[in-house]
C-alpha cells in the first residue's frame, strides 16, 4: 500500500528538478572578474593636454580607463626620461595617446621596449613651426586652439579605428568637444582681434602657435628652456628690446619661477602677467577650456 505513495513523491521530486533547470537555463551567467577584465581598455597619455584631450574624447566609453603617465607633472615634457614606473604602466596598457611634434623624445625606448603598444599620433598631419634650432621643430601644437581641436579629432579617428565596436561614440565624443573648443576660439577672436598692441615678450617658446592663430608678434623669448636662466646679455638684449618697442606687457607662466622676467620688470616698468600653456591644471574635461578662457583675460587686460 505504500509504494504508490512513494512513487508518487519521486515523481514530485523529479518534476521540480526540471523545472529548476529549466529556470536556470534561461538566465545570464554572472559577470566574473575575469569577463570583465578582458573587456577592460587602457589609455595612457604621455602629459597633461593629453590627458585632458583624451578623457573628452573616451567619456563614457564602456570599458575604457584613461591614465596620465606623468602625473604630477611641473611643466612641458622637453628632455623627459622614462622612469621604470613609467614603463610598468605604459606594459599595462594598450593604447599610448601622445602629442607629438617631437616632444616625447624617448619614443623610441617605448617602440623597442613594448612592440605590441598601439600609438595614437595628436599632431598628425598639423603643420609645424620652426624652433630655435635648426634641427627641431616647435612641439607645443596643443596651445593653438586649433591645432587642440585638431589633435581631439586625430585622437577620435584613430581610437575609433584601434577599438572599432565603439567608433561611434569616440566619433561623437570628439565632435561634441571639438564644437566647444570651436566656440571658444571664436569668443576669443572677438575679444582679442581689436587689440591695438600686437608685440607680446613671453617666458619660453611655448606660445608660437598661440601667437600665429591670434596674430600676435613675439618680438622677444625671456628663456628659450624653462629652468635656463638667460644670461647677462641676454638680459640686456631683451631690457633693451622693450625699452625700444616700448613693451609694457611680459608674460611669464604658472608652471615656473618668474625670476628673470621680475628683473627685466623692475628695470623697464613693464608689468608681468601670467600667461599659461595649459601644461598643468585639474584634472577634469573642461581644464583646457578654462585655462584659454583665463588667458584672454589675461591679454585682453595687458593688450588694450
Amino acid at each position: 500500500m505504500r509504494k504508490p505513495a512513494a512513487l508518487f513523491m519521486i515523481t514530485v521530486l523529479l518534476c521540480t528538478f526540471v523545472i529548476f533547470l529549466s529556470a536556470c537555463q534561461g538566465q545570464t551567467p554572472p559577470v566574473t572578474e575575469s569577463s570583465t577584465a578582458s573587456k577592460t581598455l587602457t589609455i595612457v597619455t604621455s602629459f597633461y593636454p593629453m590627458y585632458i584631450a583624451a578623457i573628452n574624447v573616451a567619456k563614457d566609453v564602456p570599458g575604457v580607463q584613461v591614465v596620465n603617465m606623468t602625473e604630477p607633472m611641473t611643466g612641458c615634457l622637453h628632455d623627459y626620461q622614462l622612469k621604470p614606473d613609467d614603463l610598468k604602466t605604459l606594459s599595462e596598457a594598450q593604447i599610448f595617446v601622445v602629442n607629438g611634434a617631437g616632444m616625447e623624445s624617448y619614443m623610441d625606448k617605448v617602440v623597442s621596449q613594448l612592440p605590441d603598444l598601439k600609438i595614437v599620433n595628436a599632431s598628425k598631419g598639423i603643420p609645424l613651426i620652426k624652433g630655435d634650432s635648426e634641427e627641431s621643430d616647435n612641439p607645443h601644437v596643443w596651445v593653438s586652439i586649433s591645432n587642440a581641436v585638431q589633435q581631439v579629432n586625430n585622437i577620435g579617428l584613430q581610437l575609433a579605428a584601434l577599438d572599432p565596436d565603439h567608433a561611434a561614440l569616440y566619433s561623437a565624443n570628439a565632435a561634441a568637444y571639438a564644437d566647444k573648443l570651436e566656440a571658444l576660439r571664436e569668443k576669443m577672436h572677438q575679444v582679442l582681434d581689436g587689440a591695438e598692441k600686437r608685440d607680446i615678450i613671453t617666458f619660453h617658446e611655448a606660445f608660437p602657435y598661440f601667437a600665429r592663430e591670434f596674430n600676435l608678434n613675439i618680438v622677444a623669448v625671456i628663456e628659450r628652456e624653462p629652468g635656463s636662466e638667460p644670461s647677462a646679455a641676454e638680459l640686456a638684449d631683451t631690457i633693451e628690446t622693450i625699452e625700444e618697442s616700448k613693451i609694457k606687457a611680459l608674460f611669464a607662466e604658472p608652471q615656473y619661477p618668474a625670476k628673470a622676467a621680475d628683473t627685466i620688470a623692475r628695470e623697464t616698468g613693464a608689468k608681468v602677467f601670467i600667461l599659461d600653456p595649459a601644461v598643468t591644471g585639474p584634472m577634469e574635461p573642461d581644464a583646457y577650456l578654462k585655462t584659454m578662457e583665463g588667458n584672454m583675460k589675461v591679454l585682453k587686460e595687458a593688450l588694450y
